[in-house]
Order: structure tokens, then sequence, then C-alpha cells
């Protein structure tokens, strides 16, 4: 009883963190994205927290398995993450692929979104350009942390109970799938938009 008592604080403390993360992560964005289009304030909105999920969460992982492994640490981050590796065994223990990525997700992506952030206030024209490089380093994670795995016909992912693999396999992970992928079709878009005005301006002066 005292166990169970202890994994469900555990948890529990893990979602107050993930919940605290995206209320800080919302206000942030709203406030830096004030008198902007509704397209760069949810925008600022998903990279403050993308960049404290990648700086808060994702970092301390990094180095609790540079150290040691997450399944032999204590405290909130390491219970969060011991929380996870009940869908997904490879981030309790030292994964070189996990870590490998996670490396690259922390110290690029994090580093990148921080810039984007800037870009989009100052309205620096190399936004799109930082936009589609983001987004690319982060699809680029998400398919070197499955497809290898799925290769192996995921020996480490626990897809017997739904919380696990809907919850946290399929949505968590399906996020950073969905709005790179949005981003990357508004920088599209975005680009079209400059493109046709800049053609437009170039014929009326033939």
């Amino acid at each position: 009883m005292g166990d169970r008592w202890e994994l469900g604080a555990a948890a529990g403390g893990s979602l107050l963190l993930c919940a605290a993360l995206l209320a800080a992560g919302c206000a942030l964005g709203l406030r830096l994205g004030r008198g902007r289009g509704a397209a760069d304030r949810w925008a600022l909105v998903w990279l403050c927290y993308d960049a404290l999920v990648h700086f808060v969460l994702e970092g301390p992982f990094v180095y609790l398995s540079l150290v040691g492994n997450v399944a032999n640490s204590d405290g909130l981050i390491a219970s969060l993450w011991k929380e996870y590796g009940k869908a997904d065994a490879r981030w309790l223990y030292f994964d070189p692929t996990i870590v490998s990525v996670e490396i690259l997700t922390v110290a690029l992506d994090g580093s990148l979104a921080l810039f984007l952030i800037y870009a989009i206030v100052k309205e620096k024209p190399y936004r799109h350009f930082l936009q589609i490089t983001l987004c690319v380093c982060e699809l680029y994670g998400c398919w070197m942390t499955f497809l290898p795995e799925w290769l192996t016909r995921s020996p480490n992912l626990n897809t017997s109970n739904w919380v696990y693999c809907w919850l946290y396999l399929s949505f968590f992970n399906g996020v950073w799938v969905l709005i790179p992928g949005l981003l990357l079709w508004h920088s599209w878009v975005e680009l079209n938009k400059m493109h046709q005005k800049e053609t437009s301006s170039v014929k009326k002066f033939q």
C-alpha cells in the first residue's frame, strides 16, 4: 500500500511539473506575442514551452544518464522519467541512441528555440530559416528515437497498457511531430507569400 502511494505521488508530481511548464510556456509566449498575429502568438507559446522542456526536463535526463542512470536516481525529474520509463524502458538505463539524440536535442534544439523566439520578437529576416531548421531537427529526433526501436520489433516499448501506448508514447511524442509539421507548413506559406510579392514587384518595373 505504501509503495503504491509513493508511486502515485511520484506520478502526480511529474504531471504537476509538466503542467507548470506548460502554464509557464503559455504565459511567457502570450506575453512576448502581445500585439502580434495569432500564428506568431501561438508559435511563441510553443517555442517557450519547447525550450523549457528541452532545458528543464531533457537536460537533467542527459546529466543523469551520463553520471549513472535514471532508474537509480532520486528526485522529481528522475521520478518523471521513471514514470515515462514504464512505457519505454530505454529511458531508465543508459541507451546510447536515446542519450545521443537527447544531447543533440538539448544543445541544438533548445538553443534554436531561443534564437527563434528572438527572431520572431525582433522580426529578423532569418526567422523562417531558423524555424525550418528547428522543425527538421525536432522531426529527426523523433525519427531516431523510434525507428531503431521499431526495426528491432520494439522490445523496450510497453504497448499493453492504453495509458502507456496512447498517452505516453503516442500523444506526448506525437505533439513533437504535429506542431513542427504545422510550423514547417507555416514557413512554406509565408515564404511563398514573400516570393509572390517580390515577383509582383519585379513585374511592375519591367
